[in-house]
């Protein structure tokens, strides 16, 4: 049984704060970026503004500044933006613009990922479906159409930031931005289409004279000026380095937790300790001379409507020092507040003194930075992850925890140890506001299952999925008249598809569905149908949960039914594939948009619920006043149901 259930209610309280980034110019030399002339070092939190709601954004900013996070990054999301080609949104959620400037207003910076393709576990990886019909497209290769539409969304988006004065060179918060994202993982399957591409993008990025530096993450070879950096959980030790010594030590993605997915239970890969991130984020300012490092998430947000990738739950990085609903999660928000302001004590030294690495003992030991006045800093380095351990330096004996790291003001006092947490651990409750159980508040429309002759659109084979649906939806239907001889064999019907989820119809009775999962490409629906002598109608419902987000031709991905057959209903094995058959894009309830205000009255509701397939429910219910410094966030869904 499927459901989708509409209604949540979840509090979150909103913090407002002031402040002002003033203007300044940004360069970068090996040991950081230069701000107005100053060297930073910087702990930035990735909040990503179409994963909350605008109310949410100054409580968010806030708490990771009391965090002490110096800078708030985000991606970019192309296809909220221009859904359409050439109509663009960036309304309410999607208002990049105003969340921006949010930043602005509490005193932090800004990096902005436009990508544009991002990856993020975002349907598509951000980029819109309708490059998908752009005539010879070749998505993140040396392809001029490709090429021409990432051109013109890069630099719409930073033009509407010049517009707006956001550019650090403007007086701005923005003080960073990336091109492209993570593209060594397909870079070599475009084989000489691969490198120039890279050139090129690279060459645009700087081309649009923001005034600011250019990243690109995980491009180890990014050409000069543009700056290589590093996305994992373990970037002090997976790092390369930058690949110029007049390049700083960037870390744009330092996994908080991991996103999940449906099916999948909450685990160890999920849940990341407070203590584990402690202790690769000094070590990669210890061993990597590191001087920006981001929190991917610091907090993760909502998935809303159809905006997760495949499988991708709606909660996405619940376990960031924020969770979903932007409520502090300890002891991992606490934890990193200490470390940023132990890190922050002797950041001065850590910028401008010299580095000496010392060995104290098989897995430990120690990174010194020396300042020429005396100011002295060190890291003291405890790999093993099975033995705590007791070393010397200078003269002076240290206790450290196993897989842990002390951080010495003056070489000599610890201020932070990776290991040893202090603040309390929480929880977070939920409580129930109203009991929804009552069936008499609850009102019910039956979908109508289609048949051949009541779809609209025919196809001489079975369409692809994503190249029918075009986004639109995540559904689409498959229908065929089929003419039945008795036989003594019971039918058996076999699909075998591309897609997430398949269900099965035959006659308008509901025969059974089978899924895949993310660790299944394709599966097959085997089912035995019953089926009239005569002419029968085969229904298929096909359902994607979220587009692909990531791997090479993301353009020439399939999805959907890709083969039907039959047995039992004449000799041998019937092929259906090409076979006419008819299609139609969406549910009619969705197409209706019955779920809205506008939508509810365009079927008749009943007030008899049945447990019919393709049902949808709805209720109504008010809300008592709510106090001015509470922000209720309110999901209200219909849901319906498959048997």
């Amino acid at each position: 049984m499927m459901r989708w259930w509409l209604c949540c209610l979840v509090v979150v309280v909103v913090l407002f704060g002031i402040g002002e980034v003033l203007g300044a110019s940004v360069s970068y030399d090996g040991r950081g970026l230069i701000i107005d002339g100053q060297r930073k070092l910087l702990f930035s939190g990735s909040i990503h503004y179409p994963r909350s709601t605008p109310e949410m954004w100054p409580s968010l900013i806030g708490k990771a500044k009391e965090g002490g996070i110096d800078v708030i990054q985000t991606y970019v999301f192309w296809n909220q933006h221009e859904p359409q080609q050439g109509q663009f949104n960036f309304e309410g959620k999607n208002d990049l613009v105003r969340f921006i400037k949010d930043i602005q207003a509490q005193g932090l910076y800004a990096t902005l990922r436009i990508g544009p393709f991002i990856e993020a576990e975002w349907t598509y990886g951000g980029l819109p479906f309708w490059l998908h019909d752009i005539p010879g497209i070749v998505y993140r290769s040396d392809n001029e159409p490709f090429k021409h539409h990432m051109q013109n969304f890069t630099t719409k988006i930073v033009n509407m930031m010049k517009s707006e004065g956001l550019y650090a060179s403007q007086g701005g918060p923005i003080i960073m931005s990336q091109i492209e994202n993570e593209y060594a993982n397909v870079e070599s399957a475009f084989h000489e289409k691969g490198p120039p591409y890279v050139t090129w993008a690279a060459q645009m990025a700087v081309n649009q004279q923001t005034g600011v530096p250019w990243v690109m993450c995980k491009q180890n070879d990014a050409p000069d000026p543009v700056i290589n950096a590093c996305n994992g959980r373990q970037c002090g030790e997976t790092f390369p380095g930058p690949n110029s010594p007049n390049k700083p030590a960037i870390w744009t993605e330092n996994w908080t937790s991991f996103f999940q997915v449906f099916g999948e239970e909450t685990n160890n890969r999920q849940i990341r300790s407070a203590e584990d991130i402690a202790y690769h984020v000094a070590l990669f300012i210890a061993k990597k001379n590191g001087s920006y490092i981001n929190y991917y998430m610091y907090h993760g947000g909502t998935n809303f409507g159809r905006t997760g990738s495949s499988y991708v739950i709606t909660s996405y990085y619940d376990q960031a020092p924020l969770d979903e609903y932007g409520l502090i999660r300890q002891p991992k928000y606490g934890h990193l507040k200490e470390l940023h302001a132990a890190v922050k004590l002797v950041s001065e030294t850590l910028l401008q003194g010299t580095i000496t690495n010392i060995t104290l003992g098989q897995q430990q030991e120690v990174y010194v930075f020396t300042q020429n006045s005396g100011e002295c800093a060190a890291f003291l380095i405890n790999s093993d992850l099975r033995h705590d351990a007791t070393v010397k330096f200078r003269d002076t004996s240290y206790q450290l925890p196993r897989g842990s790291i002390s951080i010495l003001q003056n070489c000599k006092d610890v201020i932070f140890n990776t290991a040893k947490v202090s603040t309390q651990f929480n929880t977070r409750s939920v409580v129930s506001g109203q009991k929804l159980d009552g069936a008499s508040r609850w009102q019910a429309y039956k979908e109508d299952t289609p048949t051949f002759a009541d779809t609209p659109l025919r196809a001489k084979s079975l369409p692809e999925h994503m190249a029918t649906t075009k986004d639109a939806s995540d559904y689409l239907w498959y229908t065929i008249s089929l003419e039945h001889n008795a036989t003594n064999a019971q039918p058996v019907i076999n699909v075998f598809t591309l897609g997430h989820v398949v269900h099965a119809f035959v006659n308008d009775i509901y025969v059974g569905n089978a899924h895949g999962s993310p660790n299944s490409k394709n599966f097959t629906l085997q089912q035995k149908i019953p089926l009239n002598n005569g002419i029968n109608n085969i229904t298929l419902l096909s359902v994607m949960v979220g587009l692909p987000d990531s791997g090479a031709f993301l353009e020439s991905r399939v999805a959907g039914v890709r083969a039907v057959t039959i047995t039992g209903s004449g000799p041998g094995t019937r092929d259906l594939s090409n076979y006419p058959w008819g299609y139609q894009v969406g549910l009619l309830g969705e197409n209706l948009q019955i779920f809205t205000n506008e939508g509810l009255s365009k079927v008749q509701w009943s007030n008899s619920l049945s447990s019919a397939p393709l049902t949808w429910y709805k209720v109504s219910y008010r809300f008592c006043r709510i106090p001015d410094n509470i922000n209720i966030r309110i999901k209200l869904y219909l849901f319906y149901h498959l048997k």
